[in-house]
Parts: structure tokens; sequence; C-alpha cells
């Protein structure tokens, strides 16, 4: 049976967006409770704080640049036989520079690592192919700073086995929830 968790982020309510999108609220709730999530950063209110407890089983959030809530700044956690990290990613330049997202998951000693801040979602295989990077994008679609893709979306990582992840992101395009299904693969210390 694979492990399901929910990755998302980027939230910025009440300040950027009053709430979340339905079709991606009613994907989250039909879900619920998930046994992990991962929240990026950037939720900047209690209310989303709120809400995320009562989805989950196992709640992990950290900091981001516009939150002002008691939060970590990085988090690792092991579900099953995997590692992961993560960061908001605000101190990244490049926002969302894989080169330096693959020095924190080294630093982290993880195998993959979430991290937020660009609000736009993307997967990667880091430098080296030792480190899975992945971000969510923004859970509203709200504009970010430096840009974005303006597309709510959300993550989901499946751990299948010993050594292979699923990753699908969810992302509405206009009506549409558009669904983006990848797999990947642990072995010898490199993703494939």
């Amino acid at each position: 049976m694979s492990r399901r968790i929910l990755i998302t982020g980027d939230t910025h309510i009440p300040d950027r967006a009053s709430s979340i999108p339905r079709p991606l609220l009613s994907y989250i709730s039909e879900h619920s409770p998930w046994e992990t999530v991962l929240f990026t950063g950037d939720l900047t209110g209690e209310s989303v704080l709120k809400w995320l407890r009562t989805i989950s089983k196992s709640l992990y959030i950290v900091q981001g640049n516009m939150d002002y809530l008691s939060l970590p700044r990085q988090v690792t956690v092991e579900v099953d036989w995997l590692r992961i990290g993560m960061v908001h990613g605000d101190g990244v330049y490049p926002r969302g520079n894989p080169v330096e997202l693959s020095k924190i998951a080294r630093r982290l000693g993880v195998q993959v690592l979430v991290s937020g801040h660009t609000h736009a979602d993307f997967t990667r295989i880091g430098l080296g192919g030792g480190v899975l990077l992945l971000n969510p994008g923004s859970l509203t679609g709200v504009w970010g700073g430096g840009g974005g893709s303006y597309k709510p979306s959300l993550m989901v990582l499946e751990i299948a086995d010993q050594e292979c992840v699923v990753v699908k992101v969810f992302r509405l395009s206009g009506d549409v929830l558009e669904h983006i299904t990848s797999n990947y693969c642990f072995k010898s210390g490199v993703w494939s």
C-alpha cells in the first residue's frame, strides 16, 4: 500500500487571496484526513493554520517570508524509507535555483527537498541526481513578488515501494483541474 503526502503552500490568505479555489479545496477535502501534509509557508493567516490541522493527521509547516507566526525555518521528516526536507525557499536566488536547493538538500541529508516561494510548481532532479526537488506552487495562484504561474496548484507525493515514488501535480487552468503524473526511482543514491 502506498503512502500519500499532500504538499502545498503559499496561500497568502487573507492578504492576497480570500479563499482556496473550489476545485482544489474539493480535491483536498475528498481525500481528508491526509496522513501527512507538508506546507511550504506563506499561509499568512491563522485561519489557514487551523484549517490545515483539520485535514491532516501529521502536519509539517515552515515559515515563509510573509509569515509572522512562530514556525520553524526548516523541517525534516521521515516517511517510510524516504527522508524529506522542507524550506520556504526565500533565501534562494534566483527563486527556485536548483543548484542552491540541491546544496540545502545535501546539508539536510535528504533525498527529497520541498520548497515554495516561486508560486509556480516544478519537479526536478537536483545537482548530481541525489535529490528530488519538489515545489507545489501556490494553492491560491496569487502573485508572488517575483512572478509565478498565477495558476493555483498542489502536489501529492505517493511513496510506492522501497525505492520509487509517484509525484502528482494538480493545477487549475480556468475551471479545469489538470493532472500530471511523474514516476521517479531512487537507486544507488541517484534519482531517475
